[in-house]
């Protein structure tokens, strides 16, 4: 990697990529140089050859349009819409996804008032919040769906959903009204579990829907 390093550029790879013991196909572990992705981006940015101009002008397109974002934060909205629509999501569920990300959002502000900064944080929080929903936490959650760096959420039913945003509004207004962090008062009891372990996107509802008909 340091023999391929493009000075010119002013990046040196050697101080993005770091080198990690990795298990090859023959069993046996060996150094290699790693990035995350931010340093993936700034490695195909200082590569000259023509074959990087399609990802430079990728990485342009999508930096454009975060500022855009930033102008206009309902086209980042618009944005999503449409990503899930692509997928395969229908518009009853892309509905309650987006309501449950403007719920997210006024429960995570509601904590940065209250003092709350750093990541592992809010990761305990979201985690009571869940055990107290769902009686498991969101790494328990994603290993029951068989789920590994995938959004959680992404991969939840209508019904999933909207306990999610219920466990997370009721902790909003408990704050507000009550000025306390427990969560007893989450939790929910109903007949049978609503947990469930299906992956969602490996059987959109737009198919579940055809079957069914």
């Amino acid at each position: 990697m340091k023999d391929r390093e493009n000075k010119s550029s002013g990046v040196e790879l050697s101080t993005i990529c770091r080198q990690l013991k990795l298990e090859s196909s023959d069993g046996k572990k060996y150094s290699t140089d790693c990035a995350n992705t931010e340093g993936i981006f700034r490695i195909i940015q200082s590569i000259p050859s023509p074959k990087a101009e399609p990802f430079k002008r990728w990485l342009a397109k999508v930096g454009y349009e975060r500022v855009q974002e930033i102008e206009d934060p309902e086209l980042a909205t618009k944005r999503t819409r449409a990503l899930y629509k692509a997928k395969g999501y229908s518009d009853d569920w892309i509905e309650k996804r987006m309501r449950g990300i403007i719920i997210r959002e006024e429960l995570t502000d509601e904590w940065q008032k209250r003092g709350v900064k750093e990541q592992r944080d809010y990761q305990i929080l979201t985690s009571e919040i869940s055990k107290a929903t769902f009686g498991i936490t969101p790494g328990q959650y994603k290993k029951l769906k068989g789920l590994k760096r995938e959004n959680l959420r992404d991969h939840m039913d209508d019904f999933e959903l909207i306990f999610t945003m219920l466990g997370e509004r009721a902790t909003t207004e408990i704050h507000k009204t009550e000025d306390s962090k427990g969560v007893e008062k989450l939790k929910k009891r109903l007949g049978k579990s609503i947990v469930s372990d299906k992956n969602y996107l490996q059987q959109p509802e737009i198919n579940k829907k055809l079957k069914i008909a």
